[in-house]
């Protein structure tokens, strides 16, 4: 009779220490949705900003440059890594240690983020005032169909000549027009 009350007792243990690590795994849940909310999207990258925070899966890396020296020992090396989340993708610069942690499939916290231009195109990069972090596997799903990378940018000089020339020739065009009618 004493076991089986020392066994009821187990029991309830078990059942309450069931329902405590049910009510964590809740919480932990509950946190990490809101703090996923917290942290920039791929979609929120503009040129020229940083301090970004993102969470992003690795969809591939290519090394595009290796620089050795005399000794043949690895001086510096820089890879091209797209990167993403539910929103988009972009090119990740990744220089010498970085490379490592950026492996195909790996998900990745990039803390203190920036947004770097190459050849009017936008790089995502962390310099060394930011970090990264492999973390968990994600629980969402990479929108490979948007990719920022491939969206060109024109400095705001650029744009405004432009403007200007535009509405030069709008003038020009509206003399003409005029000056037919008369």
């Amino acid at each position: 009779e004493e076991l089986e009350s020392k066994e009821r007792q187990l029991k309830e243990q078990v059942k309450e220490l069931e329902s405590k690590e049910k009510q964590l795994d809740d919480l932990v849940k509950e946190f990490e949705s809101k703090e996923r909310d917290s942290q920039d999207r791929v979609m929120d990258l503009r040129p020229g900003t940083d301090r970004y925070t993102l969470t992003v899966k690795v969809l591939s890396s290519e090394l595009v440059k290796t620089i050795y020296s005399d000794s043949d020992e690895l001086v510096s090396c820089t890879a091209e890594c797209l990167v993403g989340d539910e929103t988009g993708t972009i090119i990740f610069t990744a220089r010498n240690e970085q490379v490592d942690l950026m492996k195909p499939g790996a998900t990745v916290i990039l803390d203190n983020a920036k947004i770097d231009m190459f050849k009017g195109r936008m790089r995502l990069v962390v310099d060394r005032r930011g970090d990264i972090e492999v973390a968990k596997p994600a629980n969402f799903e990479v929108r490979e169909d948007n990719n920022f990378s491939l969206d060109r940018y024109f400095g705001y000089y650029m744009v405004q000549s432009l403007l200007i020339f535009s509405l030069k020739i709008a003038v020009v065009d509206a003399k003409i027009y005029i000056s037919g009618h008369f």
